[in-house]
């Protein structure tokens, strides 16, 4: 059966201007957190606004995943963002102030339950120390970050719900846009469709503001940007014999670096047994040759696109049905996308310019690429080959993007000063920003009343002149007599 999330039916106030409100959520992502402050301007009376980001700050470390042998760090690691937060909300404000934390795939990637329980516990006793109003610290399932991610790109698109200029809130009912989010661990791909689902297990049904949405929503785990890092790695130890030294085709020549086993292996996205005799502590040195047709080969080798039990799937047996309207690709994706044109200068609008684009940066050396992004950090910059080749491939054999429906994906870091992803619509669900019920009948009440007078003033104004009119035109005839 499709599932409904908690997103309630809410209708359409007039909003009456107030002091500021504010939220605050936490996205603990598998490689780094994010803590985000959402304002909009509020009432007491209709707590409803128009939201947009506040601020943000950037968790320094890992993701809370990472201490997962040492908890206590994972809510150390938040203090120091959640002190800027107190300073750059009102401190008049600091109590009513909802605070979440959303942890994702990092955290859905442990193994071990009592370590979740651990993480979790560490980060919700170092929120709740602070002055907000602490709401809870959870994992996300894949498909709530798919889908609060397609609510934000929608509501920041003004496509549910709009503000007028005369102060009323109007339902447009405009084409959704479908959200593609590409994270350290994994990938979402969520979309409006009109068409039966052959797999109701893919279907969230949403109401907003008397409209209902059936929406596909799938996220694929260990396809992130660092889960596949370490899958193409160990694609590349196994063709090679788990030798000391390995060809790194992805990597540039003239650029090298060590891994350990442990750090590709300890990945629960491995699922394959390692060689008995290597141990967590053995060094693997990777050695750049830049042959992205290599590259793409390797890539290719961590997709299954020949099983399938429905009639169309994107990869790995995953139902897909087909694709419709425009889309917002945001993450990793629009880092990436935006590194290739602005390095390469070059618009990037097609398959065949986003798979030229990345051949390009994948056949330069150390030397080049450093000459072509000299401000780009070192580490970053030896991974954009494979992340570019892997989009392609995501987009094109994965989603089945085409050259017509590639034209329809905007890459985007922002819709106008908020930043796209997940958190915002997990905000708009938790709390009660969205338009409420009985706050639209008594402001709907309040308009029709000042809609009438306004009709009565005119309708005297009218009948004022029309007097005035027949006294003017009588007075000659009585002149005449």
């Amino acid at each position: 059966m499709s599932r409904r999330p908690e997103l309630a039916e809410r209708r359409c106030p007039v909003v009456e201007r107030g002091r500021e409100q504010y939220g605050i959520v936490i996205d603990a992502g598998s490689s780094r957190s994010t803590l985000f402050v959402y304002k909009w301007p509020s009432s007491r009376e209709n707590n409803t606004g128009i939201v947009s980001q506040h601020s943000s700050c950037r968790v320094k470390g890992s993701g809370i995943s990472g201490y997962a042998n040492n908890p206590g760090n994972a809510g150390r690691s938040l203090k120091t963002c959640l002190e800027q937060a107190l300073h750059d909300i009102p401190e008049s404000s600091h109590k009513q102030t909802p605070l979440y934390l959303g942890a994702t795939a990092g955290m859905r990637l442990l193994t071990d339950s009592k370590a979740e329980e651990n993480v979790l516990t560490a980060v919700a006793d170092t929120m709740r120390s602070y002055r907000f109003d602490f709401r809870g610290a959870k994992v996300l399932t894949g498909q709530e970050e798919g889908l609060f991610g397609w609510v934000t790109v929608n509501y920041l698109q003004e496509n549910f719900i709009k503000y007028n200029w005369i102060g009323q809130w109007i339902k447009p009912r405009k084409r959704t846009v479908g959200a593609m989010d590409f994270g350290g661990a994994s990938t979402q791909l969520t979309f409006e469709t009109t068409k039966s689902m052959e797999n109701p297990n893919s279907l969230m049904v949403l109401k907003l503001y008397e409209h209902e949405y059936k929406v596909y929503t799938h996220s694929y785990l260990c396809y992130g940007r660092d889960q596949v890092m370490k899958k193409v790695m160990f694609q590349m130890m196994k063709k090679q014999q788990f030798g000391p030294q390995v060809m790194n085709p992805c990597m540039p020549t003239g650029y090298q670096t060590n891994r350990t086993l442990g750090f590709i292996y300890n990945s629960p996205c491995i699922k394959e047994e390692r060689p008995t005799n290597i141990s967590d502590s053995s060094i693997v040195t990777f050695i750049g040759s830049s042959n992205p047709t290599k590259c793409k080969n390797y890539l290719q080798e961590i997709f299954d696109f020949q099983s399938c039990n429905f009639s169309k799937c994107s990869f790995n047996g995953i139902y897909q049905p087909r694709l419709t309207g425009d889309f917002m690709a945001f993450s990793a994706f629009y880092y990436t996308i935006n590194f290739l044109k602005t390095t390469l200068k070059k618009d990037i609008t097609t398959p065949h310019e986003l798979e030229e684009a990345a051949k390009s940066i994948c056949g330069d050396s150390i030397e080049q690429l450093r000459e072509k992004a000299p401000t780009v950090k070192i580490e970053r910059l030896v991974d954009y080959c494979t992340t570019s080749l892997y989009i392609h491939i995501l987009t094109i054999e994965g989603y089945k993007f085409n050259n017509e429906t590639f034209k329809n994906i905007s890459f985007q870091l922002k819709a106008g000063d908020t930043e796209v992803g997940w958190a915002l619509g997990y905000m708009l669900n938790l709390t009660n920003i969205m338009p409420a019920e009985q706050v639209y009948l008594h402001k709907s009440q309040a308009m029709e009343a000042w809609a009438v007078l306004i009709v009565l003033f005119i309708v005297v104004v009218v009948m004022g002149v029309v007097i005035l009119l027949c006294s003017i035109h009588r007075k000659p005839t009585d002149n005449a007599v």
